[in-house]
């Protein structure tokens, strides 16, 4: 039984939209969109008969889990008011979870509020190969995920004025990311989230080269014009948020967070970057080769095995030496002066990746040595015992350091909900 702060499941997702087409057949309908790897099946709620359509999309990223709840307020908010749907000639469309294979594997644990640490223990972040919305990027032309091309073909059918990727950050504040401007987003976000006591975050680490022109609002830059940090695994441009293009239309990556901090919104010049960023670069070093001898040593237990777990421990372990790569290259000549947000986004970014490795090694450890558990001189067992030490601190670190505090799931929803419908109201 799930509580009141909980995420919603993919099941419950699915569930809940079957209960609002059947009481509102004349106006939603579902289909199948497709299958993921492991046969689930990719669900398309619309609601709506008007010409003009947008696609909103959930469960793109597992972890961001909260994208559900925002689907099902969105699609009941759509047919409370369905005059106003009707004379903007618009339809919905929600495809309830992208990935349900990797979203499920964040159910696991307590449902419910929890402390950091049982979060990150029971979190799950694919290998960027594995991330739908990326994986083409990544893989050989004909290997592509089955989730991607779902989701190319429905954007390539519904040819949507507006994409909207439902994402979430563990610990920082709401913002958008744009590929293209929608001008005046600013505004409404940033009432929205002072309205429910949410920071914007005003800088983040995965958009430090896009253009701001607002506060919590990154829009890609054009071609030609540096748009990431070289540790970041790919360009937005090699995603499927910019398959809209092709029809004229736009993707804006609406993200909230489960933690809240005001340190991400600080816009005040640091006092002392280099210092900062050089500080964050030894760290990064130093967790790095602590989590990749530990990957090392679960890999010499329990062998290569073919699990996503795995290869998502490996995929953060690999981004430790490139990430502080790139807070080095910070400290010469840069583009973007650094603020006291920058800095706080790059040290709770450095902080996650530690985190997650950690949270999904023990959880490798806990699946093929668990029946170890009541030895705790046997290797598995000492093992998981650091890593348990390791994750726990580093987790409450993260909450103190950051003065964080936990956003409620309904929060976190309406906050997402909101700002899609005001980015709806600003496409032309």
């Amino acid at each position: 039984m799930r509580g009141p702060d909980a995420y919603p499941t993919v099941s419950g997702v699915a569930a809940a939209a079957r209960v609002l087409t059947g009481r509102h057949p004349d106006l939603c309908r579902m289909r199948l969109a497709g299958e993921s790897r492991a046969g689930r099946p990719l669900w398309l709620l619309s609601v709506g008969h008007g010409r003009r359509h947008v696609l909103v999309v959930a469960g793109a990223q597992p972890d961001a889990q909260v994208g559900g709840a925002t689907v099902l307020l969105l699609a009941e908010q759509a047919v409370w008011d369905r005059r106003q749907l009707a004379d903007a000639n618009l339809t919905w469309d929600f495809l309830l979870c992208l990935d349900p294979d990797g979203t499920m594997l964040n159910e696991t644990g307590p449902a419910g509020r929890r402390p950091s640490t049982v979060h990150f223990r029971h979190a799950f972040r694919p290998a960027a190969a594995e991330r739908p919305e990326w994986a083409d990027a990544f893989r050989a032309p004909g290997d592509g995920l089955p989730e991607t091309y779902a989701l190319a073909a429905v954007i390539d059918e519904l040819r949507p004025v507006l994409q909207c990727t439902l994402h979430a950050t563990d610990v920082g504040g709401g913002g958008v990311r744009l590929t293209a401007e929608l001008p005046g987003i600013a505004e409404p976000l940033g009432k929205f989230a002072a309205e429910l006591d949410i920071p914007v975050q005003t800088a983040t680490h995965e958009a430090l080269y896009w253009d701001t022109p607002g506060p919590g609002v990154h829009v890609l830059p054009p071609g030609g014009v540096r748009r990431r940090l070289t540790g970041e695994p790919a360009d937005a441009t090699g995603s499927t948020w910019h398959r809209p293009h092709r029809h004229g239309g736009t993707t804006a990556v609406v993200e909230v967070p489960r933690w809240a901090s005001r340190r991400i919104a600080d816009p005040a010049p640091h006092p002392d970057p280099a210092h900062a960023v050089s500080v964050l670069a030894a760290g990064l070093r130093k967790d790095g080769s602590a989590v990749s001898a530990a990957l090392d040593r679960t890999v010499g237990l329990i062998g290569r095995v073919d699990d996503p777990l795995l290869r998502g421990a490996e995929q953060a372990v690999g981004e430790f030496e490139g990430m502080a790569d790139d807070c080095e290259a910070l400290v010469g000549p840069c583009r973007v002066p650094l603020t006291m947000a920058h800095v706080w986004a790059l040290d709770i970014a450095a902080r996650r990746l530690s985190l997650h490795a950690s949270g999904m090694l023990l959880r490798l450890l806990d699946e093929t040595c668990g029946y170890l558990e009541d030895d705790p001189n046997a290797e598995p067992s000492r093992l998981r015992a650091r890593l348990d030490r390791r994750l726990d601190v580093s987790a409450r670190d993260l909450i103190s350091a950051s003065d964080a505090r936990w956003v409620p799931v309904g929060a976190q929803a309406e906050l997402q909900a909101r700002t899609v419908l005001a980015a709806v109201e600003r496409v032309e």
